[in-house]
């Protein structure tokens, strides 16, 4: 390394260090660290001169710069003893690159010295923070707050300066770091830069302890977080966007095609686990071009919309980062896009841009996240009414009445773009309906923060039914609606089956993806099981294409035959595995003795596949599963009243036990225990409706 490197370099970086033996640093002293990095001023306008003592109350020390030899200082003037006080002292002081001659009383601070020595040295921006470098005089370092008198420096003295550097792990790291800072050095004097900065910043990128060792999946370890922590404290993004903002030639150029790099490259080297400490990178350079270029930057705009790709696999593990107020670190990207969609929807052509409806789906997931951790991370995880309405609740804060506000200002605007759909042309509805859609799940996500969200959201959509319900229907096939399944009193039937139809995939006659069945009749349900029940889910999304054997018959009507026929055989009764109920033999629901034969299980498995298919093609299949099996399949509780059809015996017994007197039943004279007494293949079994229920009575 040249010597002008070697003097530019400690200009720049006062973490050009040298390793010593002494203890790693603290949080709070890497923090502070980081915060000088940060604002430090040296990346966007570098003086030539050096600066004047930033302390005016430190002691007078004087300061001569002297490239020759201490022999040649000595006999100037200035050091002659005729010219020194006795309170006084003449030293010299070595950095890396050059020997200054010092005049200074004998009661200076060892720190107002370091300061003194790099203003010398041509690094005033470093003489801020003396606590970076170490003055070591006859192999001892000198304590900071420690004299020259107590230290015993006598005249002539040759006192070494050095940067420090405490133990770490990953010395490589902080070289790389070191490098790509200097290159960014160079290029603001417009000095030729040894490497190129994105050069740099791909060989950090790829150095990744993850990435470097092929370690994927949630393999990450601490060295992966500190490799990125080093990045972030050094403000490599600050001296990134004071290139950025600079005008001498190349530097903006460089500083931008480096930053895109970052947010390109940085998901692909960086495993998932660690995008969190990825995020707060960007989120810097989110910050910093905001600051400095506005928000209409493209580049502000590419970080931003990088960082919403970054939140969206880790929207749910921020507990590490609960006590950083993420909440108020992302309030202003969800109120700025959500600005953005507010403005597209009162256009008259109702145009939001895509990727803003990503973005804030992505940000409001993080937020939502943040949230309930800040509550607490237990309940509803929602914002409460007593936390809106009582301004001396213990944890009320400013954005919580910010966050409300963007809320009810979109539920205004979507209210008034459903009153404003009924009115666009017909050629428009399609294409616009897509977009209110969009924007109304994005609604819904949002509502999911507050308590009183989801009823504030339904008073909306009910009065706006007939907008709600045309959207619906119109819509296309997209898993995102499945919330306005909930929404019973806005959605008529048509919307609901339509809204039920989109969860299936959709079956498509492609020629080239078609799955082939040979069936022989005889063989129908096992052969056809093996078809169906035994291949990858995925191979039956494209077309259907069935033969039987010795026919020559094909198309949709063999199809829609072999539908029929296959249901018609799973729904016999002799095959054990579905039974018709007593009152309405159109109903089905599981026989409990089909599971005598282990292979039953496998062929539900199978029934719900042809169904499915079934429901994609179109196909009539005359079977209705009765009631109680079909709220178990969606969830819901079950009644009484439910069990009617499927079992009126079971109904009746437990109707006349209700009527009863309960003093009767309470004195046990029936002998009633917890227990069910089943049928199958001719014996009798008990089953237990409890644990121990044979012995409760």
């Amino acid at each position: 390394m040249s010597r002008s490197r070697q003097n530019l370099n400690l200009n720049l970086l006062p973490s050009k260090r040298k390793l010593d033996d002494y203890a790693p640093l603290s949080s709070a002293e890497t923090l502070a660290m980081g915060r000088h990095h940060l604002f430090s001023p040296s990346f966007s306008s570098p003086s030539p001169n050096p600066s004047p003592n930033p302390n005016p109350n430190s002691n007078p020390t004087r300061v001569r710069d002297d490239s020759s030899s201490p022999s040649s200082s000595s006999s100037s003037p200035e050091s002659s003893p005729s010219s020194s006080s006795p309170s006084t002292v003449q030293f010299f002081v070595r950095t890396e690159s050059k020997t200054v001659v010092v005049h200074s009383p004998r009661d200076s601070t060892i720190a107002s010295v370091i300061s003194a020595a790099l203003r010398l040295s041509g690094a005033a921006e470093a003489a801020a923070s003396p606590s970076q470098y170490r003055l070591i005089y006859l192999g001892r370092q000198l304590d900071f707050a420690s004299t020259l008198s107590a230290a015993g420096v006598t005249r002539d003295a040759t006192l070494h300066l050095a940067a420090r550097l405490r133990s770490t792990r990953l010395p490589r790291s902080h070289r790389m770091v070191d490098d790509l800072l200097f290159s960014a050095s160079c290029l603001l004097r417009s000095r030729p830069a040894p490497r190129e900065i994105d050069a740099l910043l791909l060989e950090f990128l790829a150095s990744t302890p993850a990435a470097a060792h092929g370690a994927g999946g949630d393999d990450v370890d601490d060295t992966t977080i500190e490799h990125l922590s080093i990045f972030a404290l050094a403000a490599v993004p600050a001296a990134l966007v004071g290139l950025y903002l600079s005008d001498r030639p190349g530097c903006r150029l460089s500083a931008e095609r480096a930053v895109r790099l970052f947010l390109r490259q940085a998901p692909e080297y960086v495993p998932k686990p660690a995008h969190l400490h990825c995020s707060v990178i960007v989120l810097q350079f989110c910050k910093l071009i905001a600051a400095t270029c506005g928000r209409s930057d493209q580049l502000y705009v590419d970080s931003r919309s990088a960082l919403a790709l970054l939140m969206e696999p880790i929207a749910s593990s921020y507990g590490s980062l609960r006590n950083l107020k993420l909440v108020v670190e992302l309030y202003p990207f969800v109120s700025e896009v959500a600005g953005y969609m507010i403005e597209g929807i009162e256009s008259e052509e109702i145009d939001v841009c895509p990727h803003n409806l990503s973005e804030f789906a992505s940000f409001l997931a993080a937020m939502r996240t943040a949230i309930r951790q800040w509550l607490g991370g237990g309940g509803s995880g929602q914002i409460s009414k007593s936390l809106l309405n009582d301004q001396n609740h213990p944890m009320q804060e400013s954005w919580i009445h910010d966050l409300r506000e963007v809320f009810i200002r979109l539920l205004r605007t979507v209210d008034e773009c459903l009153r404003k759909y009924n009115d666009l042309p017909a050629e428009k509805g399609p294409e616009q309906g897509e977009t209110v859609l969009a924007v109304l799940s994005g609604v819904h996500k949002f509502s999911k923060i507050y308590e009183d969200g989801h009823e504030l959201l339904k008073e909306i959509l009910v009065g706006r039914r007939d907008s709600v319900n045309a959207l619906v229907r119109r819509a296309k096939r997209n898993e995102k609606l499945k919330w306005m399944l909930k929404y019973k009193d806005v959605t008529d039937f048509e919307s609901r089956r339509n809204l039920t139809m989109m969860l299936f995939p959709e079956g498509k006659d492609d020629y080239e993806r078609m799955h082939e069945m040979l069936i022989d009749r005889l063989q129908l349900l096992p052969e056809s099981f093996e078809y169906i029940g035994q291949v990858e889910a995925q191979l039956l999304h494209g077309g259907l294409f069935v033969e039987f054997k010795n026919e020559t018959a094909t198309g949709p009507g063999v199809l829609r035959e072999w539908f029929n026929l296959v249901c018609r055989a799973l729904f016999n009764p002799q095959n054990v595995l579905f039974l018709q109920c007593p009152n309405d033999r159109r109903r089905f629901f599981p026989n409990p003795a089909s599971v005598v034969d282990p292979l039953h299980l496998k062929y539900f498995g199978f029934c719900g596949r042809v169904i499915a298919l079934a429901l994609m093609h179109k196909m009539q299949l005359g079977v209705v599963f009765d009631r109680v099996f079909f709220l178990q399949l969606a969830g819901e509780t079950i009644t009484l009243e439910d069990v009617k059809d499927a079992d009126p015996c079971l109904y009746m017994s437990c109707k006349k036990i209700l009527e009863m007197d309960a003093q009767l039943l309470d004195s046990d004279a029936l002998g009633l225990t917890f227990v069910r007494e089943i049928e199958e293949l001719g014996t009798q079994r008990a089953v237990e409706l409890c644990p121990g229920g044979k012995d409760l009575l």
